[in-house]
């Protein structure tokens, strides 16, 4: 859904519509972190993630409950078919039926679902009837335990992480056959891990939840130089810019 613009300072209503797409040019991504222009790989995106399951009309039951996009359900004969679902602003989707994959059922685990709000999204799954955990993080850096495993190790410290911080916070849940989903509460990525010369997001939820976090810093600068600040469209766009790239943010 994103597109590029130039990121020329506007009226209100289109610096709003600019936090959809790319505000920061390929150039200026390069000159702010010094780099020499390099060619850009081919793309090569991660489109299908197979999981075995047993029940093949269970499984597909089980997922349109949760709310995922029904995409294909191809059969030949009775010893073949094919089911794939995709999450709501994913762009990878999950596959599953007979004789698409020789493991075990259940024996996918640590299966990720990346989430802007995590109490919103567990809510959500809950209203649907999804039995999921509370919410919970990490013990710092001690990974051993006998908590069920997620990224962090096999210790769950019940609650978000600290101050909500990206990365922290976590939820579970299994399918009918076993295989294992987490939620993760993701806000700000780490510097590198994003096109520092393109901001997108995938969903209205996604972007309000963006705006919402700029609304609060910018409350906070306001606050700082005491008075009221009307280029603020500027300022929110800056800010998202930077959160999403994992730079540091306006001051």
């Amino acid at each position: 859904m994103s597109r590029h613009v130039d990121p020329a300072p506007q009226r209100k209503t289109s610096s709003i519509v600019k936090l959809c797409a790319s505000v920061s040019t390929r150039e200026e991504a390069i000159a702010t972190v010094g780099e020499a222009p390099k060619a850009r790989p081919v793309d090569t995106k991660l489109e299908v993630v197979v999981i075995p399951v047993a029940d093949v009309d269970r499984a597909k039951e089980f997922y349109g409950k949760l709310g995922w996009r029904l995409d294909a359900d191809f059969a030949a004969g009775g010893n073949w078919r094919v089911i794939q679902f995709t999450p709501p602003g994913s762009g990878c989707s999950v596959i599953f039926g007979r004789n698409v994959t020789a493991a075990a059922p259940g024996s996918a685990q640590g299966l990720y679902l990346i989430v802007a709000d995590i109490e919103a999204a567990r809510n959500e799954l809950l209203e649907r009837g999804i039995g999921i955990s509370e919410v919970f993080h990490g013990a710092g850096d001690e990974h051993a335990g006998t908590d069920p495993p997620y990224l962090f190790g096999r210790r769950r410290i019940g609650g978000p992480g600290p101050e909500h911080r990206s990365y922290q916070s976590y939820a579970s849940f299994s399918d009918p056959d076993g295989n294992g989903w987490l939620l993760q509460e993701v806000t700000t990525r780490l510097p590198g891990r994003v096109d520092a010369g393109e901001t997108a997001f995938v969903s209205a939820t996604e972007l309000a939840a963006a705006l919402r976090r700029a609304a609060n810093a910018h409350g906070e600068h306001e606050q700082r130089t005491g008075q009221h600040d009307a280029g603020w469209p500027d300022w929110y766009a800056d800010y998202i810019v930077r959160e999403q790239a994992g730079r540091e943010p306006s001051a």
